[in-house]
């Protein structure tokens, strides 16, 4: 497996923009589908946005469609999400998840590799 660490999460205002990293080490990352998924209080974790190993193939949600961008950098072991246009019901915990090149990437259970999140709040 490979260990995952987010960062760049915090406090934003409604039209704000945050930046997420995922930092990736143990294994070859550029092996692994990557993904984004977030939960919110209360409610069940969702899937946001997924890359595939070479970074050719993105996917998303639709309610980040047009507003979220995800990237990797294999070269330097890290993940991204850009997320721009925020807004109060994006309030959530953003986690990075790593899994085999086979996997859905909306699919939660076939990710096998986790950080721990990061918290991202926008006010209204």
């Amino acid at each position: 497996q490979v260990q995952l660490v987010e960062s760049g999460g915090g406090l934003v205002q409604t039209g704000g923009s945050l930046r997420l990293s995922c930092a990736a080490s143990g294994r070859t990352f550029s092996s692994y589908t990557m993904a984004w998924f977030r939960q919110a209080p209360g409610k069940e974790r969702e899937f946001v946005a997924g890359i595939s190993r070479g970074g050719r193939t993105t996917y998303y949600a639709e309610s980040v469609k047009g507003r979220f961008t995800i990237s990797r950098d294999n070269a330097k072991n890290t993940g991204t999400l850009q997320m721009n246009s925020l807004k109060p019901e994006d309030t959530a915990v953003y986690s990075c998840a790593a899994g085999p090149p086979s996997a859905r990437y909306y699919n939660t259970n076939e990710y096998n590799s986790w950080g721990r999140g990061t918290q991202v709040t926008v006010s209204s």
